[in-house]
Parts: structure tokens; sequence; C-alpha cells
């Protein structure tokens, strides 16, 4: 018996965790492998879904009368039910590394009980797992890396042998996704223009920013579907991802999936992921992003062939099998 404890999707209606949980649910539903969701009324009304208690995302989780199985929650819980083996997926450190104050103490108080308390830890990178070691240091044998997948949903169409010269920015764009940076470079190129996906409608600040130096040159796309997007990545000039700090970064894998050069930073899992497949700046500077986008044009075939190749590493049917392995260690 496998127990997800769902809690993510009353934090979130989208985002990296739930697409991460998805893909495993989906695949174990389709395999009729024994199983329990235990889903929450909040965001989204679900039928037969439990009603919520006070902090509900802060206590263990009520497993009813299930006795004996795997619990795996999809945000750092425990199970009320102490008999129950443990697995906790880590995705990233990003509160430790860039917050501070309550919102960080009660994210670590939480995270640092669920790893502690774990038979087995899931990182979804080298690089987290690394993390782990120096932020909630657990035995090595407990850990297992499991690499992420990307959607099948992203692959070349006829629209990529039709590039234009929009540079695609995908995601949040906050801190140290370093969004400026990437404003910054464009507007060292008058013939690219910056075409946005996801993390909601620009702020005030970052309209001043993109009038004073890319005006009439940039767009929001919105949140687009898988297929949508797709299609924005194979017209794309390249994509721009300026992050300083990755637990995973499914972007990367999108992009070079669907024929997308990539333009990154070479640190914390982006080298992981996108191999000698993308150019990685050594420092998170414009002038490295600038140089990314020059070397995009001179070797656009190349980067596209060698994404291809990277892409095929990773997938969701992988991630589910090695997933499945690290809970038949427990069964």
């Amino acid at each position: 018996m496998i127990i997800y404890d769902n809690i993510i999707r009353s934090l979130q209606t989208y985002g990296g965790v739930s697409v991460y949980f998805d893909n495993l649910i989906h695949r174990v539903v389709n395999d009729n492998l024994e199983h329990e969701i235990i889903n929450y009324n909040n965001i989204q009304k679900i039928s037969g879904a439990k009603q919520s208690r006070f902090l509900e995302r802060y206590r263990a989780c009520d497993c009813g009368e299930i006795q004996e199985g795997i619990f795996h929650s999809s945000y750092y819980r425990l199970p009320l039910n102490s008999d129950l083996s443990i697995i906790t997926t880590v995705h990233d450190f990003t509160y430790e590394k860039y917050i501070k104050g309550p919102a960080l103490w009660v994210h670590h108080w939480q995270k640092n009980k669920a790893i502690k308390f774990s038979d087995l830890v899931i990182c979804v990178s080298q690089n987290t797992a690394n993390d782990l070691l120096k932020y909630i240091p657990i035995p090595e044998h407990k850990i297992r890396v499991v690499h992420n997948g990307v959607s099948e949903n992203y692959h070349p169409t006829s629209h990529n042998s039709t590039v234009n010269n929009e540079v695609l920015f995908v995601g949040a764009r906050s801190g140290y996704k370093n969004f400026d940076l990437a404003v910054q470079a464009i507007s060292a190129m008058p013939e690219l223009s910056l075409s946005v996906v996801g993390g909601g409608d620009f702020s005030e600040k970052e309209k001043a920013l993109l009038n004073e130096l890319i005006p009439g040159r940039y767009k929001w796309l919105g949140r687009l579907s898988d297929a949508q997007l797709n299609v924005e990545y194979n017209q794309a000039y390249a994509l721009i991802y300026p992050s300083s700090y990755e637990g995973f970064g499914i972007p990367v894998l999108e992009a070079m999936k669907a024929g997308c050069p990539v333009v990154a930073v070479n640190s914390s899992s982006i080298p992981e992921v996108a191999g000698d497949a993308a150019f990685l700046a050594e420092k998170t500077h414009r002038y490295a992003f600038i140089e990314g986008l020059k070397y995009v044009e001179a070797n656009r075939a190349r980067l596209r062939d060698k994404g291809f190749l990277q892409a095929s590493k990773f997938s969701w049917d992988k991630c589910y099998q090695e997933t499945l392995s690290t809970y038949k260690k427990l069964l």
C-alpha cells in the first residue's frame, strides 16, 4: 500500500511539486498498484476529500485505519500512524538559501522533522542531495537521487523551422531568478524581444525596467498549456534561464525537447540537467548572457542536436520506475 498525502493541492494550484506528484500518482493508478490518495478540500474541490483542520499543512496526516504501507507526503508531513514506512522527496533548499525570519524558521522546522523521521529520502538532483547533507545532515545511505522527468508534450514541430526573434523567459521572476539580468542582456541586442511565460503579471517595478530598457520589445504570454508552450519553444530564438539556484530546472529540459537553445547559469543543479547541451554562463552578469545569446546565433544547430540527446536522458517514466524501486526497499 502506497499512501500519498496530497497536501500540496491545498497549497498551490500549479507548480513543480504538483507536477511531480501528478506524474507519480497517474502512473501508480494506471499500474493498478494498491494505493490511497489523501486529498483536502481547500483550493480544489475534490470529491470525497477530507475537510482541512486548522493549520492542516503543519499537522501529522491522519491516514485512517491504514496500518501498513509507505507514506509519501507531497509537502514534508508525517503520518499519525508510526507503523508506516516514510519516504520524503526533497526538491530544493530555496528557503534555506534565500528566505529569512519566521517563514524560514517554520519551513525549516517542518522539513527537518520530516526528513529526520523518514526511512528514505528522495532528492530530485545530486545538487539537492549535496544541499541536504549541508543543511539537514542525515546518513548518506538513506538518500536516493531520482531525477525529475519532462513531459512528452514537448517535441519538435513544423514551427521549429521558422525561428523568430523572441527570447523566452519561463516561470517566477523574483530575486535569485535574475529577471533583471535577462532584460539587461536583451537591451543590448536590439534585434531581439522578450516573451515571458507564467510568473504572474508584471509588477510596476518590472514594467518600469522593461519600458526603460526594451520599450515595445516585450510581452507577457500568461500561463500556457504544455501544447501552447511547446509552440513557443519551437519558434523562439532561445530560452534564457538566468536563475542562480534551482533544485532541478524543468524548463531547461522542456526547451531542449522542443529544439530550443538554452542560455542558463553554470550553478546549482543546472549543469547536472543541461549537460553540455546549453550555453552556461560562469557568472550571473548581463555580459555573460549577452555572450550566450550571441553564441546561440552561431551554434543553433549544434545546441539543438545536443539538446535532443540530453533531454532524452530524462522522463517521468524513468522517474516513476526509480521511485518504485525506492518504495520496494521498504515494502
